[in-house]
């Protein structure tokens, strides 16, 4: 059966898990040899991640995921290798089971309009996303809170669309929010968890789900941020 579609985005399937990094080092050993790297990735294979993440005073956003809603939203402002020149503008949304993302570029220069409250021009943008974003910072009070980095190593399965994922070496800003400061304090979370993630379309290849039978993981709906929050 064909997933759904939200605003013409695909849905895909989602699963996280909680593992120690001697599991993760013994897992890589067997995905590489079925899987590809992620051809954007450093040469150690990683490549890391700065997200600064919106959520308002009441932690609308921490508690729905707390809470597991069936329905939510999550907006964040991420980039890669601490390069401003490459900003986006993240949506990601969770209908029942499925997750959708949507994402449209956005420049420093608009995030620091936004990290003070200067919103008024998103009301009539161009991009929907950022009309989204304007609306629920009027309606909701969103703001961007806090800021987390990690290391991410890529595996792909062409087969069902697969992306294995490894984040570790987690680190939260402490509810600062100036994501583009190359010199942003951080405070490192639990140093020995590994966060898998597992996303594929339709189908998880039977070959994959063997390979990743490994260890006593626990199963869960960790995100970073929340990981982040348990931090301040």
């Amino acid at each position: 059966m064909k997933a759904l579609s939200l605003n013409g985005v695909q849905g895909r399937h989602e699963l996280k898990h909680e593992m120690t990094k001697m599991d993760c080092y013994l897992l890589r050993n067997r995905l590489k040899y079925y899987m590809e790297v992620d051809p954007h990735a450093n040469k150690d294979g990683k490549y890391l991640i700065r997200s600064v993440y919106f959520d308002n005073f009441d932690n609308k956003v921490l508690t729905q995921k707390k809470e597991g809603f069936y329905e939510r939203d999550k907006f964040r402002v991420r980039l890669y290798d601490y390069n401003p020149g490459l900003l986006n503008l993240e949506k990601k949304s969770k209908r029942n089971n499925l997750t959708y993302k949507q994402k449209c570029r956005i420049t420093a220069q608009e995030y620091d309009q936004i990290m003070l409250g200067d919103i008024s021009w998103m009301q009539d943008d161009s991009r929907p996303l950022m009309r989204d974003l304007y609306f629920e910072m009027n309606m909701f009070q969103l703001r961007p809170v806090t800021v987390v980095d990690y290391e991410r190593e890529v595996f792909i399965y062409r087969y069902g669309n697969v992306r294995v994922t490894f984040d570790s070496n987690i680190k939260t800003s402490f509810r600062n929010n100036d994501v583009l400061n190359p010199d942003l304090p951080v405070l490192e979370t639990n140093p020995d968890i590994v966060i898998l993630e597992v996303k594929y379309d339709e189908f998880l290849p039977e070959v994959i789900k063997k390979l990743l039978q490994i260890g006593n993981r626990r199963k869960g709906t960790y995100s970073k941020y929340q990981i982040s929050r348990m931090y301040g």
